[in-house]
């Protein structure tokens, strides 16, 4: 697969979202993290009166989301605005619970607050998002030889392995023959978010495309509150705010979800329609990379199509070249 543009953006739009995609673990992320989940909230919603008028903003406004979290006015903006030292996990909780914010949003919203500015001007902050990991992330990722032992051990299982910031480390035959050989890509270019973006082939291979990008999407938002410091995943997260209008949207609503295991349908050029079940399978001690496997219900017709898609693919890759 290669990538290509898909859209011509605004520059000042494009530069403005690139620059605030490069904030995302910093207090001005924090701050933009709680406006989009207080303006998806309707006093109804959380059983306060609306005594009606035009509100200057959609959802709550902070005096109600602060009423509801059981502290002052004061003390919520300070804290939306990235100016409260050190948040209490039970004043955290409050008003994870006011906005009813999910576990992975709640535990996001405990990383964005906990974020501190280093001396370098940059972010850094507790749980292992401080400046040792942003040296360790600038480290190019190798894949761990048991990873790679799985990959060889199915060969009739598509399936890739994912590093830091959707980089692909890994990939067997099988992934190749669904997803596209990585090989023909350079290194920097493998990346499960770049790709989906940028190469247009991504777009009919993916049935569901939009809802594909938007999980790429929420997850790059999870490793951005996870890795502040990343230089390399900021370039990404700029990358794809220059050059995608729908990246650019979608990451304004900071979405945030882990990739764990679900289903996708793909339109494949060879075989056509396959749903086949995803699932991401991480270690205890490196949660840093992760096995993605794709597999399909057995007897079922994605089964007999993923099988022939596989079989084509060795096939292709005992034949000697002419």
């Amino acid at each position: 697969m290669s990538a290509n543009r898909t859209s011509r953006p605004d520059p000042a739009s494009a530069a403005g979202t690139a620059t605030s995609a490069a904030t995302a673990g910093t207090p001005s992320g924090l701050a933009e993290f709680l406006r989009t989940r207080r303006s998806r909230l309707r006093p109804e919603d959380v059983d306060l009166p609306d005594f009606g008028g035009r509100r200057r903003v959609a959802g709550l406004r902070r005096e109600e989301l602060a009423q509801l979290a059981g502290v002052s006015v004061d003390y919520y903006t300070r804290l939306e605005q990235g100016r409260v030292g050190n948040p209490s996990d039970a004043v955290l909780d409050a008003v994870a619970r006011a906005l009813r914010l999910d576990p992975e949003e709640a535990g996001h919203l405990h990383r964005l607050a906990r974020t501190r500015p280093t001396r370098a001007g940059g972010s850094g902050g507790t749980g292992g998002t401080g400046r040792g990991q942003a040296r360790g992330s600038a480290v190019p990722q190798k894949v761990r030889p048991s990873m790679a032992r799985l990959l060889d051990a199915m060969p009739d299982v598509p399936a890739v392995v994912m590093g830091r910031r959707m980089d692909i480390l890994a990939w067997n035959s099988a992934a190749a023959a669904l997803l596209g050989d990585y090989a023909t890509l350079a290194p920097a270019e493998r990346n499960i978010a770049r790709i989906t973006f940028l190469d247009p082939a991504s777009r009919t291979l993916f049935d569901d495309w939009v809802g594909c990008a938007r999980e790429n999407v929420a997850f790059l938002h999870l490793e951005a509150g996870r890795r502040p410091d990343d230089p390399r995943l900021a370039e990404l997260i700029g990358e794809l705010s220059v050059r995608s209008q729908e990246f650019r949207q979608w990451w304004a609503e900071h979405p945030v979800r882990d990739k764990t295991s679900g289903h996708k349908v793909f339109r494949h050029p060879l075989v056509g329609r396959m749903e086949l079940v995803y699932d991401t399978l991480r270690s205890a001690d490196d949660p840093d990379q992760a096995l993605v496997t794709y597999t399909a219900d057995p007897g079922s017709p994605s089964e007999d199509a993923l099988r022939m898609l596989i079989s084509w693919e060795a096939d292709r890759v005992a034949r000697p070249p002419r």
